[in-house]
């Protein structure tokens, strides 16, 4: 490890016992009190939700201690408790959050297709419609 990993690490240790805001790399956003972090940046937090949001709607999971893989970590910041409060967004249930994120996620992947066919009509391939075959 060198010494520029250590003193981005050791940054992390004022952040002990702040709600934090935490975006990982496969788009999940974790809001948590930091607890614990190592010199990996592997962090621990507790009383942690996992918040997704839709369009100007948010739902919030409960998860509890979450463990996060330092390597998984896009983005940290604090959260300012008087901005959240502030925020323009409308809280719906769990239940409803999840049927408008995958009803959103449909919506892409429908999209995602009419691209891929319009293309394909002009001749042209997106790399993950090829297959082996295609690519040699």
């Amino acid at each position: 490890m060198n010494k520029t990993e250590l003193e981005g690490t050791a940054h992390l240790l004022d952040e002990l016992d702040k709600k934090l805001m935490v975006l990982l790399r496969d788009g999940r956003t974790l809001i948590g009190y930091l607890r614990s972090v190592d010199q990996f940046a592997n962090l621990v937090l507790h009383h942690t939700i996992e918040r997704i949001h839709v369009g100007k709607e948010y739902g919030d999971i409960p998860r509890g201690v979450f463990i996060v893989r330092g390597e998984n970590v896009v983005l940290l910041g604090e959260i300012d408790a008087e901005k959240e409060a502030e925020l323009p967004l409308t809280e719906v249930s769990v239940d409803e959050i999840l049927d408008a994120q995958r009803q959103e996620q449909e919506s892409k992947q429908e999209q995602q297709k009419l691209v891929s066919k319009a293309l394909k009509e002009r001749g042209l391939h997106l790399m993950a419609d090829l297959t082996h075959d295609d690519m040699f």
